[in-house]
C-alpha cells in the first residue's frame, strides 16, 4: 500500500511518533544549553578537574554566577552529558565525554555545531518573514557567524591541512616551499591562508570575502603575527576572474553560498595559471535527499540551509542552492567550468565534507 493511500488511524504509531518529537525537542534543548556550555567554557572547566566538584566551585572556577550554572549543570546530568553523584550533590564531566566537547579534542569539539541550533532562534522572525515572501539575507543578519565557521574551519581544515588536505595534491607542497601565488576564495577569517603563509614564506598569499568584519579580523591577525606575505581585501566574487594570476586556488564551504556558484568556479579557472591547482571543499551530503538519511548532521544541515545557506545566496539575488546541493552538482559545475582533471575526495576522519582538486 502507498503512503499516498488512505489508511485507518494507527493509534500506537501516533503515541510512538508523540513519544519521537519528546525526544526531539528534549535534545534541541539540551543542544541550545551545549552552545551556552561552549560559550562560557564550561566544559574545559568539568574537564580540567580530576575529581567530581560541586556547583559553586565550579561556578567559581569558569568565573560565572552560580545559580545559573547549577540550572545549566541539571540540564546537562538529565541529557547524560555531565554525571552526577546525589550524595554529595558533585558534578563531573567523563574523560571519553569531554574527548567531543572541548577545545582541541581528540573526536573534535561538536560542541561547536551546538551554536547554530542557538542561532536558529536569534534569527526566527527573519528566517519567517523569508518564508513568507522568498526573500533573503546578509551575512550580517546572523550574530557572531564568522566566529562560529572559523571554529568549524579550525577543526575540519586547519587541524588536517597540512598533514592530509594539502598532500591530496602531492605537488603542492614543493610548489608552496619554492614560492607561488594563492588566492582563497571567500576566506572568512582567513586562518587557512594564515596557517599556509605562516608555513610557506616564499608563497604570496591573498584572501578574499564580502564580509567586511571577516576581512579585518584577518587582517588584524595577519598584523599581529608579522606576516608580510599574506593580505586580505574585502570583495564581491560575483562575476569575479582575474586570467591567469594564480597558481594556487582554495574555496572552503564557501562556493555554495555564493550568488552564482557556476559562474564563480568558472571565473576561478580563468584566473588558474597554467598547470595551476583548485581545491575545493564543501559539504559532502548527495544532490539527491533520499541518499543522505545516514549522512552526518543532515537535519542540522537542511536546517542551516533553510536558516542560513539558502536566503543568504538568495538576498544577493542568487537561486539559493543552499548547503545541501550535493556533490554530484559541485562537481558537475566544475566539469562545465572547464578543469581538465577533477578528483574526488572524502577524508576517513571527516565523512561530512567533500574535497574536489580539480587542474587546468
Amino acid at each position: 500500500m502507498s503512503v499516498e493511500e488512505k489508511t485507518e488511524f494507527d493509534t500506537s504509531r501516533a503515541e510512538a511518533f508523540a513519544g519521537r518529537v519528546a525526544d526531539l525537542l528534549d535534545a534541541g534543548a539540551a543542544a541550545a544549553m551545549m552552545s551556552l556550555g561552549h560559550r562560557l567554557g564550561l566544559f574545559e572547566t568539568l574537564a580540567h578537574r580530576s575529581a567530581p566538584a560541586d556547583s559553586a566551585t565550579i561556578a567559581a572556577n569558569a568565573g560565572l554566577a552560580e545559580r545559573y550554572v547549577r540550572e545549566w549543570l541539571g540540564a546537562m546530568v538529565i541529557a547524560g552529558i555531565v554525571e552526577y553523584v546525589p550524595e554529595t550533590a558533585r558534578y563531573r564531566l567523563p574523560p571519553e565525554h569531554a574527548a567531543c566537547l572541548t577545545e582541541g579534542a581528540p573526536l573534535g569539539n561538536l560542541a561547536v555545531y551546538a551554536q547554530h541550533v542557538a542561532l536558529f532562534g536569534k534569527v526566527e522572525d527573519q528566517t519567517i518573514r523569508n518564508f513568507e515572501t522568498g526573500g533573503g539575507t546578509g551575512y550580517d543578519d546572523y550574530p557572531c557567524f564568522h566566529k562560529v565557521m572559523a571554529e568549524d574551519s579550525g577543526q575540519t581544515v586547519i587541524a588536517g591541512l597540512f598533514d592530509h588536505i594539502l598532500p591530496l595534491a602531492p605537488e603542492l607542497a614543493g610548489r608552496l616551499a619554492a614560492g607561488i601565488d594563492v588566492m582563497d576564495a571567500g576566506c572568512g577569517r582567513g586562518a587557512a591562508l594564515i596557517a599556509m603563509a605562516r608555513r610557506y614564506p616564499g608563497s604570496r598569499f591573498v584572501g578574499y570575502d564580502l564580509c567586511a568584519d571577516a576581512i579585518e579580523f584577518a587582517l588584524a591577525q595577519a598584523h599581529e603575527e608579522g606576516l608580510q606575505n599574506v593580505s586580505f581585501e574585502t570583495r564581491d566574487l560575483t562575476g569575479y576572474a582575474e586570467p591567469g594570476r594564480w597558481d594556487f586556488v582554495t574555496s572552503f564551504d564557501a562556493v555554495h553560498d555564493q550568488k552564482d556558484p557556476l559562474g564563480l568556479l568558472k571565473g576561478l579557472r580563468k584566473s588558474l595559471k597554467p598547470g595551476g591547482v583548485y581545491l575545493m571543499q564543501d559539504i559532502g551530503a548527495s544532490a539527491n535527499l533520499e541518499e543522505n538519511r545516514n549522512f552526518p548532521f543532515a537535519t542540522l544541515l537542511y536546517a542551516v540551509s533553510a536558516v542560513h545557506c539558502t536566503p543568504v545566496s538568495i538576498g544577493q539575488g542568487g537561486e539559493g542552492l543552499g548547503t545541501m546541493w550535493g556533490w554530484e552538482t559541485a562537481e558537475r559545475f566544475l566539469h562545465q567550468a572547464g578543469f581538465g582533471s577533477i578528483e574526488r575526495h572524502v577524508l576517513p576522519h571527516d565523512p561530512m565534507n567533500v574535497w574536489f582538486v580539480a587542474r587546468v
